[in-house]
């Protein structure tokens, strides 16, 4: 008990060390869509801090534990650089109606209230998998290879989903499509949040369930939280309230999965 409560302690200081930095990035900016970049780079340090409290503690499958955290490393870094390659200079306007205003309106305080708090809480929770995980044993092997399995097969449609949308954005605006629906576009409207979902059920599975039931359970709320955000919250469904305006998009999403591969409707 000792051991998860270290490692518990560890996540929450890396967490609130990485938001009060970015907070401070953001009062120097004037906005606070940094926190993006921020996201997947708070959860590597999170896995990281998890994996060395478990090896100090010699607690956990030590091998199983430092194979999740380089496959956290190798998701949040990915997109730590390209969210942070796509940033604009300009606030999100996702983030102006969340605070209520431009950031030098409302202040900083608003700002750390609604947003950099609330994301420090919520790499705290996803990141239960690995914080629990990397302190307790692996009792069902075949789980672990099931869940990174999962997590390559989130890798790939959330990375090559960011290039294909990348590739398309970067062609003239007479030249491309009114919407992609090649590649992956073809099969998901989101195949990034899709992909981002597969990443996390399989760390899920292979940090956690692998570990028996007890830990799965007790951070089953981790996946289901991020799939929940990335679907209802501040992913597809928020961007499509956008989205669905254009009559060439309506179209699209008339024959296309909203979040899960399926074949194309006609």
């Amino acid at each position: 008990m000792n051991d998860v409560l270290a490692s518990l302690a560890a996540v929450a200081l890396v967490a609130t060390a990485v938001m009060t930095i970015t907070a401070l990035v953001a009062r120097h900016q004037g906005r606070v869509v940094v926190v993006d970049v921020a996201w997947g780079v708070a959860l590597t340090l999170a896995g990281v801090a998890s994996a060395v409290v478990g090896t100090a503690a010699d607690s956990g499958h030590l091998g199983v534990t430092w194979v999740v955290t380089a496959a956290v490393g190798v998701w949040g870094l990915r997109l730590s650089l390209h969210i942070h390659r796509r940033s604009h200079s300009g606030e999100d306007p996702r983030y102006e109606a969340m605070l209520g205003g431009p950031l030098a309106e409302v202040g900083m305080g608003v700002a750390v209230r609604k947003v950099f708090l609330v994301q420090g809480a919520a790499v705290c929770l996803v990141a239960l998998p690995l914080t629990i995980g990397a302190v307790t044993d692996v009792a069902w092997w075949p789980l672990v290879y099931v869940g990174l399995a999962l997590w390559a097969v989130g890798l790939f449609f959330e990375s090559v989903g960011d290039a294909q949308l990348a590739a398309y954005r970067a062609k003239p605006r007479d030249q491309r499509p009114p919407v992609i629906d090649t590649g992956l576009w073809r099969y998901t409207r989101h195949p990034n949040y899709f992909g981002d979902a597969c990443v996390w059920w399989g760390l899920w599975l292979a940090a956690a369930l692998a570990n028996g039931w007890v830990v799965g359970l007790a951070t089953v709320v981790a996946p289901a939280a991020m799939t929940y955000f990335l679907v209802w919250a501040t992913g597809a469904k928020l961007l499509e309230q956008t989205m669905m305006q254009r009559p060439a998009y309506r179209d699209y999403a008339a024959r296309t999965s909203m979040f899960v591969p399926m074949p194309p409707r006609h």
